[in-house]
């Protein structure tokens, strides 16, 4: 009976290690694709903001990217390969795909290095995915153009012929109108104080 007991007891322990170490495996494969998910989507959150200070200055310009519409996939995937190999874990071959339905973000599946350690499948790796999303937090209206001046033509002493005066080229005016997260920013091409990637964007996992 005490032989039986003992086998009993050093069974258990075996198995609740088995067990503890398979869960270990997985919540660290689970771990790096977290990590590879908000990294892709933290990428193409980079690269709206990059898009918009390209044409910062233009803002018939700037729905693409405060939409979320401009930014590249495959940069945003290589960031994901990157932080999954930082946390022992590969993406496969079509493993980062851009949402659909009209989100904007990435879903991210991934297989670890390590295998899971149980008897019978010790040669298995653990597999996890997760879904990482892009939130505008920017609304803009676009202030109505303001007209130009009208050009003063003086007449020169003893001339019948009106000679027009060059009109100097205006200067970059303020432009206003843009809100993010409750804020209202002025944009002022002379001394610009512009929001950061995560004033436009929340980046975030999805439930």
């Amino acid at each position: 009976m005490y032989i039986t007991v003992m086998a009993g007891l050093l069974f258990l322990a075996f198995v609740y290690f088995a067990v503890a170490q398979a869960a270990v495996t997985r919540n660290g494969g689970q771990t790096a694709a977290d990590a590879a998910a908000l990294a892709a989507a933290q990428d193409a959150r980079e690269q709206l903001r990059d898009g918009w200070l390209d044409v910062i200055l233009d803002p018939a310009e700037w729905d693409a990217y405060l939409n979320g519409d401009g930014y590249l996939t495959d940069p945003a995937c290589r960031q994901a390969e990157l932080f999954a190999e930082r946390n022992r874990a590969e993406v496969p071959e079509g493993g980062c795909t851009p949402l659909r339905a009209g989100e904007k973000g990435f879903r991210v599946e991934i297989r670890t290095l390590d295998a899971v350690g149980v008897p019978g499948a010790d040669k298995q790796n653990a597999v996890a995915s997760a879904t990482a999303v892009l939130e505008p937090r920017c609304s803009f209206d676009m202030p109505e153009p303001t007209p130009p001046p009208a050009p003063t033509m003086p007449t020169p002493t003893g001339s019948t012929t009106p000679e027009p005066t060059p009109t100097p080229s205006p200067e970059p005016e303020p432009i206003t109108g843009l809100v993010c997260g409750g804020v209202e920013w002025v944009i002022d091409p002379d001394h610009p104080r512009l929001p950061g990637a995560a004033d436009l964007f929340t980046v975030r996992l999805a439930d």
